[in-house]
């Protein structure tokens, strides 16, 4: 299990560091079109098809919508009578929360590995400050690289990743 997740806030560069030393690294992690991917992984019959997660009803909302989806601008919060006017060909499917928790559980993992300094900010998003990495990693795009193909490789899915000095 990972360590108690630390807030970015409490972090102080030491009193003695030199600026270079105390020049943050952040990462930000969001999965791609995150519930929607899942079910399309986990149903082949779904992959290359317009899939919105959500309830199909007159009063439903889609949770999330995949990318072929959202190219008829279907997307998350959206009514699902007003997505199904958009994309006639809409595939409805029930929210697996479960599921994408189990998932979310594994790419936290991931990212146990590299940093204890990690701030969720969902399911699928997350700030990550590897100024310190477990791994003595010195440039954050090579470990936002690293950490992306590694939750390809555990989950088959798709995260995109930002790198700065702040959240911002």
């Amino acid at each position: 299990m990972a360590e108690p997740i630390e807030s970015m806030n409490e972090r102080q560069p030491a009193a003695n560091a030199s600026v270079a030393e105390r020049q943050r690294k952040i990462i930000h992690i969001d999965m791609d079109a995150f519930y929607a991917s899942v079910e399309q992984r986990d149903n082949p019959e779904l992959r290359g098809k317009p899939v919105a997660v959500g309830g199909a009803a007159a009063r439903g909302v889609v949770a999330a919508a995949s990318y072929e989806a959202r190219k008829f601008g279907v997307h998350s919060a959206m009514p699902s009578v007003t997505a199904k006017r958009k994309c006639p060909d809409l595939i409805f499917v029930k929210p697996r929360f479960d599921v994408y928790r189990g998932v979310s559980q594994q790419i936290r993992e991931i990212f146990a590995e590299y940093t204890p300094v990690i701030e969720p900010l969902s399911l699928d998003e997350a700030y990550l400050d590897v100024t310190d990495n477990l791994k003595g990693m010195e440039i954050a795009t090579e470990i936002a690289e690293e950490i992306r193909a590694k939750i390809k490789a555990t989950t088959k899915l798709t995260a995109s990743a930002g790198v700065s000095y702040n959240k911002f």
